[in-house]
C-alpha cells in the first residue's frame, strides 16, 4: 500500500515509542504507517516517503 520496500519497513520504527510500523490507511484512504503500540501512532506517507515526524503524528484508532 505505502510503496515502501520490505527491507526498509523492517528497520523503520515509531519515533514516539519504538514499536514496529505497518501499512494502514488514513480517514481519506491515504496511505499511512501505524505502530503496533496500544496508542496507535500513525504517520502519513507522501509520495512513497514516510513522514516520521512527531509533529505529523496522529494518535488514536487507525482509520479515524
Amino acid at each position: 500500500m505505502s510503496g515502501i520496500d520490505s527491507w526498509a519497513r523492517e528497520i523503520l520504527r515509531c519515533p514516539a515509542c519504538g514499536a514496529a510500523l505497518s501499512d494502514a490507511a488514513g480517514p481519506s484512504g491515504s496511505p499511512t504507517l501505524a505502530c503496533d503500540a496500544p496508542e496507535h501512532h500513525t504517520y502519513p506517507v507522501r509520495e512513497g516517503i514516510p513522514v516520521l515526524l512527531l509533529d505529523e503524528m496522529v494518535t488514536g484508532p487507525v482509520g479515524e
